[in-house]
């Protein structure tokens, strides 16, 4: 069994004007893409041929000799992660379960949204912003490269991408225009409460 490219939860053109279609058929069609052809390949053969992406992003988590194989699984798990993370119709303040708990362990949504946007606009180089759980509390952390929450003992749920890839072409150097976007524009809060009600 190999590891599989989703499909989109959204059309590529679906996020224009704020992502447009060029931006994913490049993000998703080729760098999505090349981490799973990468992931095949180094696990072929291998005892984590045939397990689940969750499992072999644990398992090559702390092996420096899968390092390889660490990086190209989480940016699969992690760019999946984000393109649920993002919705047409999102964007702007939440609600349900997700928007009492923000409202708890941040102390509103426009602390909120200042913590989220600061992670993500001083990640330094590639990686990524995160709002996870972590001992029963919500909280924003980054991680950079590949990296990702699950194993850190965090329940991942929702990402923006600060890879350059994911903004360069629609918004060249503004990297704090595109995080603005997406958390005004964005933002799907509907799979945050999902991933929270899961948790």
């Amino acid at each position: 069994m190999t590891v599989t490219l989703p499909d989109l939860p959204f059309a590529l053109d679906a996020l224009e004007p704020h992502i447009s279609r060029t931006t994913l058929e490049t993000h998703y069609g080729k760098h999505h893409r090349a981490y799973m052809d990468n992931l095949n390949k180094l696990i072929a053969g291998t005892a984590l041929e045939g397990k689940s992406l969750e499992e072999i992003v644990q398992a090559s988590a702390k092996d420096a000799s899968l390092k390889g194989v660490f990086n190209n699984a989480a940016q699969v798990w992690n760019h999946t992660f984000y393109w649920n993370s993002l919705s047409p119709n999102g964007g702007g303040k939440p609600t349900g379960a997700i928007a009492e708990r923000i409202e708890a362990d941040f102390g509103g949504y426009d602390a909120f949204k200042e913590k989220l946007a600061a992670a993500a606009a001083t990640q330094f180089g590639s990686g990524w912003a995160w709002l996870v759980l972590e001992n029963g509390k919500l909280a924003i952390t980054q991680t950079g490269n590949a990296d990702t929450p699950m194993v850190h003992g965090q329940t991942a749920l929702l990402t923006i991408d600060v890879w350059e890839h994911a903004y360069y072409v629609d918004y060249k150097n503004l990297r704090p225009t595109y995080i603005g976007t997406v958390i005004d524009k964005l933002l799907n809060w509907d799979f945050a409460n999902a991933n929270l009600a899961e948790a």
